[in-house]
């Protein structure tokens, strides 16, 4: 009779130690590309939340209005106020956001607590008959995980002579004619540098709430 010959203890134990570097080799694949994957979803999802922050910025910035936020000591209209880290005005937010009408905004940039700043909108009303603003909701956040930033502006004074960039708008009797928009953000992700122009000319306006430069018609007819 033939003798039958199996594997051996060891021959079984080897065969085994190299399945299991196969299925680690396995293992170390399937988790290199499952990070790839996430890391590719949070780039995307952080470059589109940057690009959203920008247009919209631009958009509502755009729209500033002539209206008055407050008054000075010499009791005259306040439409802007704006420093390093925060600004204040009025502005119609885009479709089903601005049914309430044009709504003073406060964009402003805090400390998140954890070493890095964020960008909060907040929104309020404006009652008509002069009562304080009733904020609406809690702030929104734009945008988070900035390393720094600052807000400058640009215009002109109430002489017409133009103003240098400066991080304090001084006279809010006056919109500034550009607002500038400096981020860093964490992780190496870029804000291009957002320079704004303001469609609407304070100075020119005062009593006619939104009117762009030109759009008064001359008193006695619209010949």
């Amino acid at each position: 009779m033939k003798r039958q010959h199996g594997f051996t203890l060891l021959e079984v134990l080897g065969a085994l130690a190299l399945l299991a570097l196969l299925l680690v080799g396995v293992y170390a694949g399937v988790r290199s590309a499952i990070h790839g994957v996430r890391s590719g979803s949070a780039a995307i999802a952080r470059v589109d939340q940057i690009g959203s922050a920008q247009r919209f910025l631009r958009s509502e910035l755009a729209q500033v209005l002539a209206q008055p936020i407050a008054r000075d000591d010499n009791g005259r209209p306040v439409f802007f106020t704006g420093s390093e880290h925060e600004m204040r005005y009025v502005a119609p937010l885009p479709g089903y956001l601005g049914k309430l009408g044009p709504q003073l905004q406060e964009l402003k940039l805090v400390d998140d607590g954890k070493g890095a700043q964020r960008l909060e909108l907040s929104l309020a009303l404006l009652p008509p008959d002069g009562q304080p603003p009733k904020p609406l909701g809690e702030p929104q956040v734009l945008l988070d995980h900035i390393k720094s930033g600052c807000f400058s502006y640009r215009g002109r004074d109430a002489q017409n002579h133009e103003l240098p960039w400066s991080e304090d708008w001084a006279d809010g009797s006056r919109l500034p004619q550009l607002v500038r928009i400096r981020l860093q953000a964490q992780g190496g992700y870029g804000w291009p540098e957002l320079d704004v122009p303001l469609r609407v000319d304070a100075s020119a306006a005062v009593g006619r709430v939104g009117l762009l430069p030109g759009s008064m018609m001359p008193l006695g007819g619209g010949r």
